[in-house]
């Protein structure tokens, strides 16, 4: 049986309370004793994150500017949900809608994640939708540019040691859900 304990919150502050960050303080004792009075945590909203895969084994990437590292990243259709109703599916077929044009049926789920438990309260919700279909354009929000990249499956691993992948959702939804296409 593990020993280990978790920590008691003592006081709680929300020290930022804006619609795009929320940041709380927590004052919270240890499990050895000591009192912590600045350990701040992110409230993060839960994102849904797609591998849309076409039925000629093509994986339909995004490429956007990411201003917290201020640089141009290829990842996969990701977003938040639009409210708190909508479920990690339906905000993971309009996410790949909106960002890319293409369009699923229906999406497999392939896992739920933290994303930075140490500081972040958010999870993502992995999918994988096969043989989706460009149907229409993009309809993108006003931070986003996004440009659509098709890449062969089989060349999706060799993207990722060679550095052109980066993002850790990005590669944990490929490395999890590439295991359902092999099968």
């Amino acid at each position: 049986m593990s020993k280990l304990q978790k920590w008691q919150i003592l006081k709680s502050n929300m020290v930022l309370n804006h619609q795009w960050c929320q940041v709380r303080q927590d004052e919270i004792q240890l499990p050895s004793g000591q009192i912590i009075d600045d350990y701040f945590v992110n409230i993060r909203p839960d994102i849904v994150l797609v591998l849309p895969i076409t039925a000629s084994r093509e994986v339909v990437f995004v490429r956007q500017y990411r201003h917290g590292i201020e640089k141009i990243l290829m990842e996969l259709p990701a977003g938040r949900f639009d409210s708190n109703t909508e479920s990690a599916a339906d905000a993971g077929i309009r996410e790949l809608r909106e960002e890319t044009g293409y369009v699923a049926e229906n999406l497999t789920k392939i896992a739920t994640l933290y994303d930075n438990p140490s500081k972040d309260t958010n999870q993502i919700h992995l999918f994988l939708a096969e043989n989706v279909v460009k149907l229409g354009e993009q309809n993108l929000d006003i931070t986003e540019e996004i440009e659509v990249i098709l890449i062969p499956v089989e060349s999706v691993l060799e993207k990722i040691t060679q550095g052109e992948i980066l993002v850790v959702g990005t590669i944990a939804a490929l490395l999890l859900g590439l295991q359902f296409l092999i099968e």
